[in-house]
Order: C-alpha cells, then structure tokens, then sequence
C-alpha cells in the first residue's frame, strides 16, 4: 500500500453526506492504533501528523512512523500535515510523501493569505496532494484542553471569493469550533454552515471535533462537512489507558498495550459515526 488518499476521497463522501475521520498522532501507538482501527471498520482514515507534534517528536521521526504506519495498513490511508504556517515545512513534507497538507494563513492579512495558500496548492498539486486552507482562525490549542471561546466565523461570502482565488481543495470553517474539550459545551451555527456550504463546493473540514455531541457532528456532515479531526478525544484514551495498566504493570508492553487498544476503540467509534450517511 502507499500512504495516499486522494481528494476524490473527501469529494465523494461530501456528495454521499458522509466523512473521513482525521485523527491527530504524536506516537506509534497512537498511529498504529488508527491504522488497526481502519482496517477493523473498512474506511479511510488520514493520519495528521502535524506542526505542533513535531516540537514534541521531531519532524523526521514522526513524519517518517506516520508514514511507514499508513504504508504497512491494509487500510486506505493518507497522511496529512495539520496546521502548518511555514511553506518551507510544507513543501519538505510534500517531499517525504505526504498525501495532503494544511498550509494555515489565518493569522495573516487576507491578500497575503491568499498569495501563500495559492503557492501552497502549486506545490502539492505538481506532487498529486491536495491542500486544506483556513481563512477564520479557530480558538483554542490543538494540543491541549483550556477554557475559550470561538473567536472568528467563516464569512461564506470571502470564503468563495478564497476558494476560487487559491484554487484549494478543503477549506475548514469556523462556525463555533474551538480546538481541545472547553468546560463549557460548544453550539455549532450550523445556519452559518449551510450558507457556506452553499456557495463553496470543495470538502469543508471540522476543526475541535473532541466533545461536540453526536448530533451536531452528525448535522456538520449532512450540510458538507467530509472531513473531521479527531485529537484530544485521542490523548485522552491514550492517558487513561496508561492510567490504568500502571496500577498493575511496569513492562512497557504491559503499559502500552491497553493505552494503544483505547486509543483504537475511541477510533474505531468516531469511524463509524462519520462515515454513515447522514442527511437533513
């Protein structure tokens, strides 16, 4: 197998009201536990193995287990870098051979984001990957938990205008979403949602997926959502696993074992969920 999923795989499950689940890794089990967990279920998943996992396992290394993981799967599996706000980054990524990318320029001026985001999409596109682009920023850490609220939304009106612009392939909204599981449930402005999806036609893509009720995502893809991340939910299975062979364990097989079978199980759940059909 190759670590390749290709845009037509998000373009189909928007037009059968379904998504992929895309689950962020920082380590081999968490990786491993993805790959079993497509194959288990039978669908397409995409490993983000991203700019902020990178400052904890290295860029290389964590690159390189990513994919050698998608490659070794029996599953159709993409690889993708999330978040990333350095071209330089993703065209070496490009590089190595991921399938996808997410060149972030929200935090820049509108004209700039739209000049970076365009080179963006020339490089991948000469490598057969596909771009996802961001326009509102989203609230929050992907890498942890913390009280915020969102702060931006997606103006469906500038999102067209970006879309055509940059010729991207995904765009993800900001409709309500924030990054990690706030104590303070979120609203999805799933109205706002459905006039984006309206005027855009490429895949959109659900950013701080962990927390959201079943019913909100399960709307999110019936109005054109294809992709879905999937990060702290995954932390925190990998830390309760932990939590609870170290009662009893200390050999790290005996340790990481029941922490990697968590991971799966929260895996093989959310899978499941986005990739039904789902319509209004």
């Amino acid at each position: 197998m190759t670590a390749h999923l290709p845009i037509d795989a998000l373009r189909k499950a928007r037009a059968e009201h379904r998504a992929l689940a895309a689950f962020n890794v920082y380590n081999l089990e968490q990786a491993r536990a993805v790959c079993d967990a497509a194959t288990v279920e039978g669908e397409p998943v995409i490993l983000q193995a991203g700019s902020s996992a990178f400052s904890y396992a290295g860029r290389e290394p964590l690159a390189a287990l990513a994919l050698a993981c998608a490659r070794e799967s029996s599953a159709d599996v993409g690889v993708h870098l999330d978040h990333s706000r350095d071209l330089e980054e993703v065209k070496h990524c490009l590089k190595l051979g991921y399938s996808s990318v997410m060149f972030d320029g929200s935090a820049l001026p509108l004209e700039e984001n739209i000049r970076l985001t365009r080179e963006a999409v020339a490089e991948a596109h000469a490598r057969g990957a596909w771009v996802e682009a961001e326009l509102a920023g989203i609230a929050g850490d992907e890498d942890s938990s913390q009280e915020v609220q969102a702060d931006g939304l997606t103006d469906p009106d500038t999102a067209a205008a970006f879309v055509s612009a940059t010729g991207v392939d995904a765009l993800a909204v900001a409709i309500g979403n924030v990054h990690g599981i706030p104590a303070k449930p979120v609203q999805l402005d799933l109205d706002l949602l459905a006039a984006i999806s309206r005027r855009i036609d490429v895949p959109l893509v659900l950013h701080g997926a962990s927390g959201l009720p079943d019913d909100q995502l399960i709307s999110a893809v019936a109005l054109g959502v294809a992709k879905i991340n999937v990060n702290t939910e995954l932390r925190r299975a990998l830390r309760d696993g932990l939590a609870e062979a170290s009662h009893h364990r200390d050999d790290l097989p005996s340790l990481l074992g029941p922490a990697q079978r968590a991971v799966r199980a929260v895996a093989r759940e959310r899978i499941r969920l986005f990739a039904r059909t789902h319509t209004r």
